[in-house]
C-alpha cells in the first residue's frame, strides 16, 4: 500500500500543495507577527507609566506568540528537508508547543480578570493585583514548559521531526490535551464575556460619550472570543478526529493528518491576530505606540483616543 513505509508503519506525510501554503503562510506569520509582537513587547515593557493586571498578561501573551513566531522558519526547514528527530528537533517542539497553551490560558486569565474586576469591583480589590497576575502568569509558563517536556517521550518514536510517521501511540494524550487546554478554557471564555457584556447591556450611561464606550468594550469582548473561536476550535477538533480516526485504514489517516495540517494554519495566525487586538482594544498602547514614528499614520487612523473615560469599568475593559 503506497502509504505504508518498508516496516509495516503508516506513513502521514504532508501533501505538497500544503507546504507551499505552508512556506507562503508561514513566511508572512513569521515577518508580520516579529514585528508586532516586538513593538508589543517595547511598549508593554517601557512605555507604560503603571503596571496594571491587563498590562502583565498582555506581555505574558505577546511573549507566547514570540514562542510560536521565532519556530516557524525551523519547522518549515524541517519539513522541507525532512529533518530526522534529534535533540535539536526536539527543542524546537517544545518551544513550538508551549503556545498554544500558553495562549489559551493567559487569554483566558485576561477574561476572567475582566469578569472579576466587572462583576465583581469590590473583591476585585482584594483578589487582584500586578503582583498576584505575574505569580499566575510565571505558574502557567512553568505548566506549560512541563507539558512541553513531556512531548519528548510522545515524539520519540517519529523518525522525521514535526511528521506523525508512527503506529498512533504518541496521540494517546490529544484527549487529555483538548479537554485541559481548550474545552476548559473556551467554557470559562464564554461564561466570562457573556456575563460581562449582559452586565454592560444593562448598565445605563449618562453620556452619548459612555455609551460609546460602553459599545467599544461589547465590540472588544465579541472581537476577542471571535478570535479565539475562529483560531482555535477548528484546529483542536480536527486534532480530536485525528485522534479518533487513528484506527482506520493508513488513507484515511493521511486525509485526516493534512487537514489537521492545514487547520494549524488558522491556530498559528493567532500570534498575529493577538498583535493587531493591542492596537484596536488598548487606548495606553495607542497612546505610547504614536511615540514611534512608524505608528504614527496608524495613530492619526485611529478613533480610540476618545476612550480617556475617568472610569475604571471602561479601563479594565481595553485589554
Amino acid at each position: 500500500m503506497s502509504g505504508m513505509s518498508d516496516d509495516g508503519k503508516c506513513k502521514l506525510p504532508i501533501d505538497g500543495l500544503l507546504m507551499t501554503f505552508e512556506v507562503i503562510f508561514y513566511s508572512l506569520f513569521t515577518f508580520f507577527g516579529i514585528i508586532f509582537n516586538t513593538i508589543a513587547l517595547w511598549v508593554f515593557c517601557f512605555r507604560f507609566r503603571k503596571w496594571t493586571e491587563p498590562r502583565i498578561y498582555m506581555i505574558s501573551l505577546a511573549l507566547a506568540d514570540y514562542t510560536l513566531v521565532l519556530t516557524l522558519p525551523f519547522i518549515m526547514y524541517f519539513h522541507k528537508t525532512n529533518w530526522p528527530t534529534d535533540s535539536f528537533c526536539l527543542v524546537i517542539l517544545i518551544i513550538h508547543c508551549i503556545n498554544m497553551p500558553m495562549s489559551i490560558s493567559t487569554i483566558t486569565l485576561i477574561a476572567l480578570d475582566r469578569y472579576v474586576a466587572i462583576k465583581h469591583p469590590l473583591k476585585a480589590k482584594v483578589i487582584r493585583s500586578p503582583r498576584k497576575a505575574a505569580i499566575i502568569s510565571l505558574f502557567f509558563w512553568i505548566c506549560c514548559f512541563i507539558y512541553g517536556i513531556t512531548l519528548l517521550s510522545l515524539s520519540g518514536g517519529n523518525e522525521i521531526c514535526f511528521f506523525q510517521f508512527s503506529d498512533g501511540q504518541s496521540l494517546h494524550h490529544i484527549p487529555i490535551k483538548f479537554t485541559i487546554f481548550f474545552c476548559i478554557p473556551l467554557v470559562i471564555l464564554l461564561f466570562c464575556s457573556t456575563q460581562v457584556i449582559r452586565c454592560l447591556k444593562k448598565k445605563q450611561n449618562a453620556s452619548l460619550h459612555e455609551e460609546k464606550l460602553t459599545q467599544k468594550a461589547i465590540l472588544v469582548i465579541s472581537v476577542n472570543l471571535g478570535t479565539f473561536i475562529i483560531c482555535f476550535l477548528p484546529f483542536n477538533i480536527s486534532l480530536l478526529l485525528q485522534y479518533i480516526m487513528n484506527a482506520a485504514d493508513c488513507e484515511v489517516r493521511r486525509i485526516f493528518s493534512n487537514t489537521t495540517h492545514a487547520t494549524s494554519f488558522m491556530a498559528n495566525l493567532n500570534c498575529c491576530l493577538d498583535a493587531i487586538c493591542y492596537y484596536l482594544v488598548a487606548k495606553e498602547f495607542q497612546e505610547a505606540a504614536s511615540l514611534l514614528p512608524a505608528l504614527k499614520s496608524m495613530q492619526s487612523k485611529s478613533n480610540l483616543t476618545e476612550m480617556q473615560s475617568k472610569s475604571n469599568l471602561t479601563e479594565d475593559l481595553q485589554l
